[in-house]
């Protein structure tokens, strides 16, 4: 189990306090960790084992307290034989109807400290929003970055090196559990076929109520397939009505909205940065992670350059960055990031193997007159920075500490 300190400095400052701490992502990205680390924290400052009341929703054990009802009385009692602050970890909470009122029932009428996990972007909407308006915090968890899967891949990968390392890292992704499998090529695969099956149904099939698993399927793998190209709904329903299934744009836009909620993709709009509007068509759609796109799809070597690109996307996200795709005239920049004020534009490309290649994607900030950092990453071992651009080895860049 690795510590996270990525995640973790930015859930310190609230722990002990009244807001509601949420924790969200793709099932299995290591929320229930999180819980435990958090804990285990909590435990080391003093606070005693007998103050916890942990219950992970998606055990059957605790399948009579799936009703708002039910978890209030329990916890109400349970809460009346501590001594002092009760500290509750709720995991996958979703599974609890009305759910929501009961949290802010909690807050009302317990001391307590409470931190919650849940596998679906709704969780803060509607009525959460409504219950606990401006009294909560949230922080999404992903996959783990190539430097966390460095931390445990190394030990089992023994003297291999970097480059070798990060060939894994692009077939493998960053699933935490693959670690407990030493990243076996067969066993690995199993898992995250089972893990995406298991999103495609409980998170999105069974929660949207969706009954057509066919046209469901057939996005999922287009999008899938097509991770970082420009998509235009009207463009995949022409696509989709080539193969004899006729369906309405707002259909599909509903289907991808249902998987962006499972955490399984992440759209990310496009950015006039001429005019400073954001752009509502043509976005781009990024998988959570680039492991699950080979054990069901394959393909990932062959199409590096996306891949590479859906890598640096999802790290972009972990470091706290929005995220916009660019445009000014005629050419795209990547990726737009800005972090409270500290932007930061990056380009990414498989190998700058010919002029031609150096020239698009250096030209690409030909107009870009501010002197925030710019960035072009590829697989290229050798520096070609140049007129104030630098270039970074993704390796090198995934690793470094500070962009700016």
């Amino acid at each position: 189990m690795i510590k996270r300190e990525m995640y973790m400095k930015r859930i310190r400052p609230f722990m002990g306090t009244d807001l509601v701490k949420v924790m969200t992502g793709i099932r299995r990205s290591g929320k229930s960790v999180m819980l435990e680390l958090i804990r285990k924290e909590l435990l080391e400052s003093g606070i005693k084992p007998e103050q916890f009341i942990t219950i992970n929703f998606e055990d059957m054990s605790y399948s009579h307290l799936l009703t708002a009802s039910a978890l209030h009385s329990e916890i109400t009692a349970r809460t009346a034989k501590i001594n002092g602050k009760a500290y509750l970890f709720f995991d996958e909470i979703q599974e609890v109807k009305d759910w929501e009122k009961c949290i802010n029932s909690f807050r009302f009428s317990l001391d307590c400290d409470i931190y919650i996990t849940g596998s679906n972007a709704r969780l803060l909407s509607g009525e959460l929003a409504t219950y606990l308006g401006g009294r909560y915090v949230e922080f999404t968890l992903y996959p783990f970055s190539f430097s966390e899967f460095l931390d445990l891949y190394r030990p089992i990968a023994g003297d291999e090196p970097i480059q070798k390392c990060f060939q894994k890292y692009l077939v493998s992704g960053g699933m935490p559990y693959l670690a407990n499998i030493r990243y076996a090529d067969e066993p690995s695969r199993q898992y995250l076929l089972d893990l995406f099956h298991s999103v495609q149904l409980k998170d999105i099939l069974i929660r949207n109520k969706i009954r057509d698993v066919d046209l469901l399927e057939r996005i999922i793998s287009y999008i899938t397939v097509n991770i970082g190209k420009p998509f235009s709904a009207t463009s995949l329903a022409k696509f989709l009505k080539s193969e004899q299934r006729t369906v309405a744009p707002d259909t599909i836009l509903n289907y991808i909205k249902y998987c962006c909620d499972a955490y399984l993709f992440y759209q990310v709009k496009r950015e006039n940065l001429q005019g400073k509007q954001i752009l509502s068509t043509n976005e781009k759609y990024y998988i959570a992670d680039h492991g699950i796109r080979e054990a069901v799809f394959g393909g990932n070597m062959r199409d590096i350059n996306l891949v590479l690109e859906n890598i640096v996307y999802m790290e972009l996200l972990r470091r706290g960055y929005k995220v916009t795709v660019g445009k000014i005239d005629t050419k795209g920049i990547d990726f737009i990031c800005d972090k409270q004020g500290e932007k930061l534009y990056v380009q990414v490309t498989y190998l700058l193997a010919s002029e031609e290649t150096i020239l698009r994607e250096f030209g690409a900030y030909d107009n870009v007159r501010d002197n925030f950092p710019k960035y072009v990453v590829s697989m290229d071992e050798f520096d070609m920075s140049r007129n104030g651009i630098k270039h970074r080895n993704i390796r090198d860049f995934l690793l470094e500490e500070k962009w700016n």
